[in-house]
């Protein structure tokens, strides 16, 4: 149903924390995401006459948000890099592993295409069917399909390197 054009805010205040939850599990990053997803409603609020009379407004506000991940994953997926080589040093060294560091399945998740982690989190985290990924995405349903098949087996390979290269280090204790 329409949204009129006076209820962006509420708009907004409904849409806002599952938009971010989405990109933030895109892109590894918390505050990134919450940029991208300032952006992507300030886009739609620069349009909000015609973006409020879709059915599903968010829809288009998440599929700008997607765009908008594209360059910040690059960035993301190289950080993450950094710090799961980070990580391994210092657990080579007998130091605490800092609990804040990145999780086995946040890094293998930022070492997916970017395609196939926009999937995988539409699905299992925003709960959305594949229609309405493929819709988001501008991609056909077969498309959808395939890229979940991929990133599940590559996320599978990912971790289970993840769990054999755990072992490999010794335990400092």
């Amino acid at each position: 149903m329409p949204v009129p054009h006076d209820d962006f805010a509420e708009f907004y205040e409904a849409s806002y924390h599952r938009v971010v939850a989405l990109v933030a599990a895109v892109v590894g990053d918390r505050q990134q995401a919450e940029d991208i997803a300032q952006e992507a409603f300030a886009r739609a609020l620069t349009r909000w006459p015609q973006v409020g009379q879709y059915d599903l407004p968010e829809a288009w506000v998440r599929r700008v948000a997607l765009r908008l991940t594209v360059d910040a994953g690059r960035r993301v997926r190289r950080a993450l890099a950094l710090s799961a080589a980070l990580t391994v040093a210092q657990r080579r060294r007998g130091e605490a592993a800092d609990p804040l560091a990145s999780t086995a399945l946040s890094i293998a998740l930022a070492r997916l295409p970017l395609p196939q982690r926009q999937v995988i989190v539409l699905y299992y985290l925003a709960d959305l069917p594949v229609e309405d990924i493929a819709r988001d995405c501008e991609v056909s349903v077969t498309t959808v399909r395939t890229r979940l098949a991929a990133a599940r087996h590559r996320l599978g390979r990912e971790l289970k390197e993840a769990d054999e290269s755990e072992r490999e280090v010794p335990d400092a204790r």
